[in-house]
């Protein structure tokens, strides 16, 4: 079983170590993606946009748009990631995010795991997500 981070009181559900420490270059292609999301204005309303980025190739590889901030669209993002980049399990790509309900959601971690990625958070210190600031600065 990975590292996990919580605070041992065993009511709550154990979360993914931080396995980027807030570095985030990687030396190769499908090494490390940062996943987050965003809402954005539109004429109709606000909608959201989940974005997973390789952090090597500095690209966008996988998105969604949703009008909610459901754990359904975060997961469509990464299983088009997936999809178009078709990393082999065991090569040691890393999917790093923040610690929001959405990307530790049941279906989100057995998804990581059965494409054999590892799932990694961070913690938010106030005003600042270095992931979310990386995946917006490539928008």
């Amino acid at each position: 079983m990975p590292p996990c981070g919580g605070s041992g009181s065993g009511t709550e559900p154990r979360k993914p170590a931080d396995r980027v420490n807030r570095q985030f270059q990687a030396p190769r292609p499908n090494a490390l993606w940062v996943a987050d999301f965003t809402y954005v204005a539109t004429w109709q309303g606000f909608v959201y946009v989940a974005f997973v980025l390789d952090t090597f190739a500095r690209r966008i590889v996988g998105w969604r748009v949703s009008r909610t901030a459901h754990a359904g669209f975060v997961l469509d993002a990464l299983e088009q990631a997936l999809h178009d980049r078709r990393p082999a399990k065991g090569s040691g790509l890393i999917h790093h995010s923040d610690r929001g309900s959405q990307y530790v959601a049941i279906r989100y971690t057995e998804r990581l795991t059965e494409a054999g990625v590892e799932p990694s958070v961070g913690r938010l210190t106030r005003g600042s997500s270095p992931s979310g600031a990386m995946v917006s600065s490539v928008m």
